[in-house]
């Protein structure tokens, strides 16, 4: 198959990929309890792709009609100089939209540098408004950093501001009203996120913890006048729109709502695999290919190409049956 940029990457279904979430690193300052382990075993830095591997991976990616580029983790903001990154991501002329999903604690520190460097949208996970509750849930996080951090983005002017909300039956589903209000308090959009069985954890059990998109969005009415919209940002969340201002509520629900019939969307993992589905352990080592073929990016185009033609229609997600053992740091937030 040839790699002319003229033809879009397109799946054996008929879907065209235009989106490419890019992680950084595995390592994290948090330890969310749906995310991970308390005791982690992260990568060798050496086994990581370098930053300007890393950026080669995104401009091939681009060549190929990637519009749409997200950076993720791990903590993207805690990898040393990753702010590189940023500004050759965001050089790059056929990229319409640099975006960043962050947990916040680093962002009062670099907002204005990510503004500088073309990053148009922000997701901050922030899934509780309680002190305790907010360590609790993130083992090792400070709720007052997050916010801070979250004001800091809100000054620099970014297009969109979004919180993410992984919300749990007996943790924090009784503050799905609380989030709303504050994202609407702030002008910022927030999805809610149905757990996902990515990595064995031992401090709940997915079934009993988990909370359905309807669940939420039937809270929500009974205090919000709200109704759908036909609003995408190229991602998963199916949004609604409050009556009253402009925030958006999203719902991603890969459980109770698959959304894998229109997935644009492929994933790099930190050390270079192409994963071609979220729940799915089909990855192509694009790492190798790089360090094969040094400086031989029509080799890299190719090997993206012959990818996307593996790529399998749709993911079986089950509560407890964990059919991957990646936690979601290693695959990419």
């Amino acid at each position: 198959m040839s790699t002319n940029a003229a033809q879009p990457l397109t799946d054996p279904f008929g879907r065209k990929i235009t989106y490419l979430r890019l992680s950084v690193t595995d390592r994290c300052d948090f330890r969310c309890v749906y995310c991970m382990a308390e005791e982690m075993t992260f990568l060798p830095r050496a086994q990581l792709c370098t930053l300007e591997e890393l950026a080669e991976i995104g401009a091939a990616f681009c060549e190929l009609g990637v519009t749409q580029i997200r950076l993720t983790g791990g903590e993207p903001l805690i990898r040393r100089n990753v702010q590189s990154l940023f500004h050759q991501l965001g050089a790059l002329p056929s990229l319409k939209d640099l975006t960043l999903t962050t947990n916040g604690s680093h962002l009062a520190q670099y907002a204005d540098e990510l503004k500088k460097a073309g990053v148009k949208r922000i997701n901050v996970s922030l899934d509780t408004l309680q002190q305790e509750r907010f360590k609790a849930l993130s083992r090792t996080g400070d709720l007052q950093q997050v916010l801070a951090g979250l004001e800091a983005a809100k000054s620099q002017g970014f297009s969109a501001i979004k919180l993410n909300a992984v919300i749990l039956r007996n943790r924090n589903f009784d503050e799905v009203v609380d989030l709303v209000e504050y994202a609407h308090r702030n002008q910022f959009d927030i999805s809610f996120i149905e757990e996902m069985p990515l990595g064995h954890i031992s401090e709940h059990g997915r079934g009993e913890e988990f909370v359905s998109s309807e669940d939420i969005l039937n809270c929500l009415k009974q205090h919000f006048a709200i109704q759908p919209s036909g609003y995408s940002t190229g991602g998963p969340s199916r949004y609604w729109q409050l009556a009253e201002g402009q925030t958006r509520v999203g719902f991603i629900s890969p459980h109770s709502n698959n959304f894998c019939g229109d997935c644009n969307r492929v994933r790099v993992s930190a050390e270079g695999k192409l994963l071609l589905c979220l729940g799915n352990e089909h990855s192509v080592d694009l790492k190798a290919v790089i360090r094969a073929h040094p400086g031989d990016r029509e080799k890299l185009k190719q090997a993206i190409v012959d990818a996307i033609g593996i790529k399998p229609e749709r993911h079986h997600f089950e509560h407890d049956d964990v059919q991957i053992v990646r936690f979601m740091n290693t695959t990419g937030g």
